[in-house]
């Protein structure tokens, strides 16, 4: 593994939008599951067929927490991609949200070590890319700063200010065996990101935009 460390950072992920087709009922899905205060939502129809090429992955303390999350997100109307279960890793599981996006909720933990929660110790935003190590010097070289860095399978860029989302990036097909479907997808990603900087479209086709003052 290698860590590196950069001067302040020229680029990071102020936020991130999903593009659906149904925006209220979009907005009424996020607030069901709880995690509507990470994301940004408007309205698009923009062609996109199979896996859209990235996820949103949750970390939290406990198992129990895991399951209260999923089990929000299923009874406001997501499927299910992969059943909760424990791993050589910890637990958790995959779902997809009405509008396509698909989310991981995980733990590090295998037993519950403290009370039922709702709180999000971690917001990721992961990007299937073809070749990790070129688009991590892509984000490089735009100065965002490398937290970590797994060769060519995985690197994590440190996010902007505290409790932001964290942008990460996996091996595409990687990614789609991890959430449970197929690597085949085309069209649009149904996905804008917010930058500190001005507009650009990554390697793998990811769309940047100048994030909006608040």
């Amino acid at each position: 593994m290698a860590t590196t460390t950069s001067p302040a950072a020229v680029l990071s992920l102020a936020s991130v939008t999903l593009d659906v087709a149904d925006l209220e009922a979009a907005h009424r899905f996020y607030r069901a599951f709880g995690v509507d205060a990470y994301v940004r939502l408007r309205a698009s129809e923009a062609p996109s067929t199979g896996f859209r090429g990235f996820t949103m992955a949750l970390t939290v303390a406990n198992p129990a927490t895991v399951d209260a999350f999923l089990g929000s997100a299923v009874d406001a109307g997501a499927t299910v991609l992969k059943p909760t279960a424990k791993s050589l890793w910890g637990y958790g599981g995959v779902v997809r949200a009405p509008d396509g996006t698909i989310w991981k909720v995980a733990t590090s933990a295998k037993k519950d070590t403290g009370p039922v929660d709702r709180e999000i110790d971690e917001v990721v935003l992961l990007l299937g890319v073809e070749d990790v190590k070129a688009t991590r010097r892509f984000y490089a070289d735009r100065g965002m700063a490398v937290a970590r860095s797994f060769g060519g399978k995985y690197a994590e860029f440190a996010p902007g200010r505290s409790g932001a989302v964290k942008l990460a990036l996996y091996k595409r097909r990687g990614l789609a065996k991890d959430l449970g479907v197929p690597a085949d997808g085309t069209g649009s990603h149904r996905l804008v990101l917010g930058g500190t900087t001005g507009a650009f479209t990554d390697p793998d086709g990811f769309v940047w935009e100048a994030a909006a003052s608040s």
